[in-house]
């Protein structure tokens, strides 16, 4: 927009009609003004969030800084603009601003805002868009509300459960009780239907014979779980949470029974051991089954260990970062493969030159601890 000053990333459906729909609202003004009752009728429905400003004139401070963040969110929100709040279907219609009047489809319908500080007014609209407990199902008008939850800078608190067993009710009831606590303090929750969640359970690494199970994702990146919770648990474990009491959950293959292949196979419950406390120069791979980049380096990497095989001080490894957590902020892995290399002792460096057999070796050489061998073979003497 206006020649490249302004440029937004798109966050739609990948499909024709949500494109198009982009496309029309991205086209037309940020905001429109509602001069029927009929007007607010097209924009306002029982399934978005709609924001509205209220103005005694369309001019003055309040007004540009109203139209100026319509213009930055246009693309998440409808928004509109009026000088009569009659026109308006929720809320106190004798009001005639400046105040902006937040609808949606879920709590309490509609709020409204007096604060026209950009920062100030951006918050409130992003804070008030999330409901008190977003549901996650196979709905497609719930999945906005999804995504704005995963993409919160808060806690994310997950109850997933099957919502059609008799005892829900009550499930839901004290866990809607437990958000209303903790509503400003730093957590997000959602409850996701079993049905809809396999993508979720998969990713986290649990069963569904744990339902109902919650878990708490920090902003660190930790998870937190507690599987067949009963309804009258979760609020002392989000408390213990809150707390500090309760351990991270670290998602992790089984140890191997054997590890006899060039490659050895780290998980995430032998990375201390194998990388941190083995007291080797240690050269790991963070890899993903399906890359196919990994697929390449894989011979090669075989090279390299059998290269090694006889040096004791050196150790080849891989992990498979789709089915171990990292905890370890050492570790920076946003793509695959990403290796890194731990010299015994202690310097952490990341490999990115080319990915050859000489190339790999080389690095090892110029990067490992060589004093290893002689302390070990002090110490046998």
């Amino acid at each position: 927009r206006n020649g490249g000053k302004n440029v937004q990333e798109y966050k739609g459906p990948r499909e024709a009609d949500g494109i198009v729909e982009y496309l029309k609202k991205q086209s037309g003004p940020a905001s429109v003004e509602i001069k029927l009752t009929e007007d607010a009728s097209n924009l306002i429905d029982d399934k978005k969030i709609v924001i509205v400003g209220v103005f005694p004139k369309f001019s003055g401070e309040e007004f540009e800084s109203y139209m100026a963040l319509a213009e930055k969110l246009r693309s998440d929100y409808d928004f509109g603009h009026t000088l009569d709040a009659k026109h308006l279907p929720r809320g106190e219609s004798s009001v005639v601003g400046p105040l902006v009047r937040l609808f949606k489809p879920f709590d309490e319908l509609v709020v409204d805002f007096k604060d026209f500080k950009p920062e100030a007014l951006e918050k409130f609209i992003e804070e008030s868009s999330i409901p008190l407990v977003t549901l996650f199902n196979n709905d497609p008008s719930n999945h906005p509300f999804v995504a704005k939850f995963y993409n919160s800078p808060n806690a994310k608190a997950m109850l997933f459960a099957d919502l059609s067993t008799e005892g829900f009710d009550s499930l839901q009831s004290k866990y809607r009780e437990v958000a209303e606590q903790y509503k400003g303090k730093g957590i997000s929750f959602l409850l996701g239907d079993v049905e809809a969640s396999q993508a979720a359970f998969q990713y986290f690494g649990v069963e569904e014979s744990q339902v109902p199970l919650i878990i708490i994702q920090s902003d660190d990146g930790k998870k937190y779980f507690k599987p067949n919770l009963k309804a009258d648990d979760i609020a002392p474990w989000v408390k213990d949470f809150k707390e500090g009491k309760v351990a991270p959950y670290v998602k992790s293959e089984p140890i191997p029974k054997e590890n006899n292949e060039p490659v050895k196979v780290v998980v995430a419950d032998t990375l201390q051991d194998m990388v941190f406390k083995s007291g080797k120069n240690v050269l790991l791979e963070f890899y993903a089954p399906w890359c196919g980049h990994c697929k390449k380096l894989a011979p090669i990497l075989d090279e390299v260990a059998v290269h090694y095989e006889k040096d004791a001080d050196v150790l080849i490894a891989k992990l498979d970062a789709t089915s171990n957590d990292i905890l370890d902020e050492n570790f920076d892995v946003r793509g695959y493969p990403t290796v890194y290399f731990r010299s015994a002792n202690g310097n952490i460096t990341p490999y990115e030159g080319d990915r050859t057999k000489e190339d790999i070796v080389d690095f090892i050489e110029k990067n490992r601890d060589k004093t290893v061998h002689k302390e070990s073979l002090k110490d046998e003497l």
